[in-house]
């Protein structure tokens, strides 16, 4: 005989679940009672909305799926926004949530929230637990939805009385959802009009979005690209995918995009999406794609595909198949003249950027890092003008980019960045924040302490909620409500903390401030002093 919460640690294990990412609390503590008597490592963040962020972070640099663990309650609720931001970015992942006693669910007790009817809008699926005996099943289960067909979040809350209460567990080996069967292979039709759709093309061009990176389909994706000299543009999940300096890579599209990406797209005559959802961001005018081209989908969840732009050859599947598919079909665009999108690539790239006294020019701190990086490095950026910036300057190689493109939570950064180092611990890990979002992260600088991970901390200090301020300037009466007044003192908040420290605000010292953090061991944060009139534009 076994409890349900040592049943339910036994079939983590079995999920090969390695790590949990969690904040204790009276409903769970069976479940984490469980743990300490596993060999699997727990972490203990200091809010539970950054176990989400630090499960999702670990997904995206392992490739499985994350897990975290929060009490009822307000630590439940507290725990929606990482759900709801690995839900929009298609991390997958599975949340656990204690409950109150499953008989007294609805009566309004200390600690009860309904969270299967709090996260129903953006969860990929959620259990709530009743019988003790569907435990190993529901994990089962659980992992199969959250790591096929569209990857998202899924819910499993579980009451403390059935996670107390003891029974004879069977684990199954295999799941058998009905009704849930994510397609795989593309069909032969579409795929067959998609390669003609492609060979008659005059200027056709490549969109890539963060569904290439979920499928594990970089290689294929830039092989389809280069047989067929076709132009690259990307989404911001699908920043990293293709080096920077890539010949066919033009750079990100929408409306804190690049010049020459937008332009690409502009006049082209065949947009392949591929693995996009194509929100607002990435495309302002989706009638007017659909009016002046052929637009092939491809995406392995058919719910995606027209949704926000008219779609003229629909291919539903596993973005690695598809493109594996075409290519067997002589997808061969006509090659297109491309030196003229090259020559305006090239000088995005080597732009000269203006200086003034006091400040670093945050274009250029992000253009240094990108230089002096691993290879393999892997950037996490936070959400705001810090996001824009890291966007259109960071010179990416062969590493990863991770962001919230999706939802766009301030404060993702560092947790992610945690749980990325976590899974990769190894790989050179920096996180590009503003002092608005660090403010909503910092207290999980004593989970990077606990760690001891060697993480680096590139902040963006203009005391001021940057990119709301610019919107303001641009289509308001003027700044209100955005100034970061009595901030923290962020040196001596960084040695409180036992994280060593820098600072740069001028923009001859980029280069050695830079080289001073990354050949510093252990955690780093490094201020840099940034004109508070600053735009993403400039």
């Amino acid at each position: 005989m076994v409890t349900g919460a040592e049943a339910l640690i036994e079939s983590l294990k079995r999920e090969h679940v390695t790590e949990i990412f969690g904040y204790a609390g009276a409903t769970i503590c069976p479940a984490v009672d469980a743990v300490k008597n596993s060999d699997i490592h727990y972490t203990l963040v200091r809010t539970e909305q950054n176990a989400g962020h630090m499960a999702s972070g670990y997904s995206r640099m392992s490739g499985k799926t994350g897990v975290c663990m929060v009490t009822s309650g307000p630590g439940a609720t507290n725990l929606v926004t990482g759900i709801a931001t690995a839900y929009m970015d298609s991390i997958p992942m599975v949340a656990i949530t204690g409950q109150v006693q499953s008989y007294l669910l609805g009566r309004d007790i200390f600690q009860e929230v309904d969270m299967t009817g709090a996260v129903a809008p953006f969860i990929k699926h959620s259990y709530l637990v009743k019988n003790v005996k569907d435990i190993p099943r529901i994990v089962k289960e659980a992992f199969h939805i959250a790591s096929t067909g569209r990857p998202g979040p899924v819910l499993i809350d579980i009451p403390i009385d059935v996670q107390q209460a003891e029974f004879e567990p069977e684990y199954p080996d295999t799941v058998d959802i009905r009704g849930y069967k994510p397609s795989v292979k593309g069909n032969i039709k579409q795929i067959q009009r998609a390669a003609e759709a492609i060979r008659n093309a005059k200027k056709p061009v490549l969109c890539l979005g963060g569904g290439v990176v979920l499928a594990g389909a970089q290689k294929e994706a830039l092989e389809f690209a280069e047989r067929s000299s076709l132009p690259i543009v990307t989404t911001m999940m699908g920043l990293g995918i293709v080096p920077t300096d890539h010949p066919l890579y033009m750079g990100m599209i929408g409306s804190f995009g690049t010049e020459t990406a937008n332009r690409t797209l502009a006049h082209s005559d065949l947009l392949i999406l591929v693995g996009a959802r194509v929100a607002n961001r990435a495309i302002l005018s989706p009638g007017e794609i659909g009016r002046r081209m052929k637009t092939i989908h491809i995406d392995v969840d058919p719910a995606e595909i027209g949704k926000n732009v008219s779609t003229t050859i629909p291919v539903v599947g596993d973005v690695k198949q598809v493109l594996l598919q075409l290519m067997e079909h002589d997808a061969t665009a006509q090659t297109q003249d491309l030196e003229l999108l090259q020559k305006s690539r090239r000088e995005e790239l080597v732009r000269e950027l203006p200086a003034k006294a006091g400040f670093a020019h945050p274009a250029r701190v992000i253009r240094t890092l990108g230089e002096k990086l691993d290879d393999n490095a892997c950037i996490v950026a936070d959400v705001g003008q810090n996001q824009i910036w890291t966007c259109k300057h960071m010179i990416h190689k062969h590493g990863r980019f991770l962001t919230t493109g999706g939802l766009g939570t301030m404060g993702y950064s560092l947790p992610a960045a945690l749980g990325a180092k976590v899974a990769d611990p190894d790989r050179q890990t920096v996180v590009v924040c503003g002092d608005g979002s660090f403010q909503m992260f910092m207290n999980e600088l004593s989970t990077l302490r606990n760690l001891n991970a060697d993480v680096k901390i590139v902040m963006m200090q203009n005391d001021v909620l940057g990119l709301v301020n610019e919107i303001q300037h641009s289509s308001y009466s003027g700044p209100f409500g955005v100034a970061l007044e009595h901030s923290p003192d962020f040196c001596k908040l960084s040695e409180a903390y036992g994280v060593d420290w820098g600072y740069v605000s001028q923009d001859r010292d980029i280069p050695a401030a830079i080289d001073t953090m990354l050949s510093h061991k252990g955690p780093y944060l490094l201020i840099c002093r940034v004109d508070p009139d600053a735009r993403t534009g400039d």
